[in-house]
């Protein structure tokens, strides 16, 4: 196995933890905005005024999607995962492979609207008094990623056609 597949599969398997981690941080982060609010939103640099009410609402939509990301990140990383191993035994272009390029593509697609409506409730939520800055912005790019990601599993999938098609001809 090459080098770069190897450390492929590491970083991998390390992002999957990490993801799974960030999901478990965020879910006690929500609960205990549940169970202690103040502490929490202060420590969020959240001061009690008029108006706050809904920037703490918000806030827990946000911790919301972001658990909600957990498992659709998950999907992504361990499918690549799965491509990352079919490529260090040298058979990537197997049907399956484009079965989770495609699963991939829908995740990243599901994950960008998650991104945009994370982007909207903090806008919405945001005042001079409540200030949610998220450093969130409409990019292109990952929409570009998601149109290349449907393109690829489709490339896939007829290269696997084509290698059955030839497998049976020979």
């Amino acid at each position: 196995m090459s080098d770069s597949l190897a450390v492929s599969r590491k970083v991998l398997s390390v992002l999957i933890k990490l993801n799974l981690l960030m999901g478990l941080f965020i879910l006690a982060l929500l609960i205990a905005s549940l169970l202690a609010e103040g502490p929490v939103m202060a420590g969020l640099g959240m001061r009690p005024s008029p108006g706050g009410p809904t920037v703490i609402l918000g806030m827990r939509a946000i911790m919301v999607i972001g658990i909600l990301g957990v498992p659709l990140a998950h999907v992504v990383l361990t499918r690549l995962k799965a491509i990352v191993e079919t490529v260090s035994i040298g058979d990537p272009f197997v049907a399956i492979n484009a079965a989770r390029l495609q699963t991939i593509a829908w995740a990243v697609l599901v994950l960008e609207l998650m991104n945009f409506a994370v982007g909207t409730v903090a806008q919405n939520i945001s005042s001079k008094a409540h200030p949610v800055d998220i450093r969130w912005n409409f990019t292109v790019t990952p929409w570009l990623v998601v149109l290349l990601l449907f393109v690829l599993a489709r490339v896939f999938d007829q290269g696997a056609r084509m290698r059955a098609d030839l497998e049976g001809t020979v």
